[in-house]
């Protein structure tokens, strides 16, 4: 178990039907995949499920299981991931991102879990700054980061290289980020 919050459980992925079938639905529906140039297959999704079990494994990062509390039904994901992005981001960047399926949206599951893990990166891990990105008209992530607490940090916005050139609405990203020592000030403030 990564976290828990009142609602929510953030695990590693399992081996079974309900994790499958999950991953397989929130990488497949048109609308949580909305910004992104394409949609996952199942035979796609199974070797997908299967790396990121593998990276959580070995490194205690990546994109989590995120399940309500009450029978541990898997409803997305959330998660601290390393991405691949360099020179765009420097190595060692650790993003915050999450993927949910529809039928979850609207009742604050993302900023819940997003808090939580905010708190396992910076006061369990560590980690001086944790970014997140979306596509620029990605209003319903932006507005989570936001929540969250992250800023937009327009010097970094940045053309996502792995965004095909036939998606062009899709390719300009922009950077939210958070600091630790922002966040431990948010934090005071809270109290």
């Amino acid at each position: 178990m990564i976290a828990e919050t009142e609602r929510l459980l953030i695990r590693n992925w399992r081996d079974t039907p309900q994790d499958r079938a999950l991953f397989h639905e929130i990488n497949s529906d048109p609308e949580v995949m909305a910004f992104f140039p394409r949609q996952r297959t199942r035979a796609e999704c199974g070797p997908l499920l299967e790396e990121a079990r593998r990276r959580i494994e070995e490194t205690g990062l990546g994109f989590f299981a995120l399940a309500l509390r009450e029978g541990d039904q898997p409803i997305g994901f959330c998660g601290l991931n390393q991405p691949d992005r360099e020179p765009i981001l420097p190595a060692g960047t650790v993003e915050i991102g999450w993927r949910l399926a529809r039928p979850h949206w609207g009742k604050g599951y993302m900023t819940e879990a997003g808090n939580a893990l905010l708190r396992h990166g910076f006061l369990e891990l560590g980690l001086p700054e944790i970014v997140s990105f979306a596509v620029a008209q990605n209003e319903r992530s932006t507005a989570v980061m936001r929540r969250l607490g992250m800023h937009h940090d327009t010097a970094r916005d940045f053309d996502h290289p792995r965004v095909p050139d036939t998606s062009p609405d899709l390719k300009r990203h922009v950077l939210y980020a958070l600091t630790a020592n922002e966040w431990r000030t948010q934090q005071l403030r809270a109290r």
